[in-house]
């Protein structure tokens, strides 16, 4: 038992103990062994809890699991973030500023640090030098595409990030046109039809959130807006539902055509964009 669970406390008096704004800066810590908490001057390990037969109890929540990978990558945001985020891209730089700035932002419209940490990490996964990245293996599962996931809490705003995500890879498409880290083009998946109607505001045109938020810096805004400056397609999760030659042996149909081809069934999906899916340099 180390000193610090000596001297703690069986309930928590303070839940809330760091600014939204900030990096955490301290958090509490449970001990299974004694059953109290203690204010750890510091930022809580990346991980999650599992639960285990103890965890039955109502006051033990199980064992934390930490995540390696992800408190491998926080402290390489941190001094990229401190070192002007090096080998990003002027655009790069002009929206982190951007976004940054309280003096211009609505009180209310500030972004939390979540947000900000999240929209960094995939900017220094995609524009940091490679020799900041070295040791950094993000596992995937052998297909084509890179899958890269933002956890963030309920009520962080995930949606508001994703405006952002759209808005830093299609500004940039839109300035540097042949480099293929960036996309102008974007499907949307959403897990039903209630998030479908919620992304709308994702669409770049009035009553979107790149306004409401303040997500565009000045001047930036017709690289965004005008023409095909910027696409953006929501699905419901069931529109990517691919029917394979057994399972449509087993429907009673008269329909015999068979599954559709790779073709077939992008264009189905992408619709006018399908054309897109063409050119590697517009993924």
């Amino acid at each position: 038992m180390d000193a610090a669970s000596q001297h703690g406390q069986k309930s928590i008096d303070q839940l809330i103990i760091n600014s939204p704004y900030e990096e955490p800066q301290e958090h509490w810590k449970y001990h299974r062994e004694t059953r109290l908490f203690t204010r750890e001057p510091e930022r809580r390990k990346a991980g999650y809890i599992r639960a285990s037969e103890s965890s039955r109890s109502a006051d033990d929540p199980g064992i934390f699991v930490p995540l390696p990978l992800v408190n491998q990558i926080r402290p390489r945001i941190k001094k990229w973030r401190e070192a002007d985020y090096s080998g990003a891209t002027g655009i790069t730089k002009r929206l982190l500023q951007h976004w940054r700035d309280i003096e211009p932002r609505d009180p209310n419209r500030r972004f939390f640090f979540c947000q900000l940490e999240a929209i960094e990490t995939l900017m220094w996964l995609t524009e940091a030098p490679a020799s900041e990245r070295v040791g950094i293996e993000v596992p995937g599962d052998g297909g084509p595409f890179s899958r890269l996931c933002c956890k963030m809490a309920t009520g962080s705003g995930k949606t508001i990030l994703m405006a952002m995500l759209i808005a830093w890879q299609a500004l940039n498409k839109n300035t540097y046109p042949q480099d293929t880290r960036f996309a102008k083009h974007f499907l949307v998946v959403a897990p039903g039809l209630t998030v479908k109607k919620r992304l709308q505001v994702l669409m770049p045109g009035r009553g979107d959130y790149y306004t409401e938020f303040n997500i565009v810096p000045p001047g930036l805004e017709d690289k965004l807006r005008q023409g095909q400056s910027c696409r953006v397609l929501i699905h419901n999760r069931h529109k990517l539902d691919w029917e394979t030659d057994e399972q449509i042996k087993k429907k009673r149909s008269v329909d015999k055509r068979g599954a559709k081809s790779d073709e077939a069934y992008v264009r189905e999906v992408l619709g006018e964009m399908a054309s897109c899916a063409e050119h590697h340099s517009d993924q």
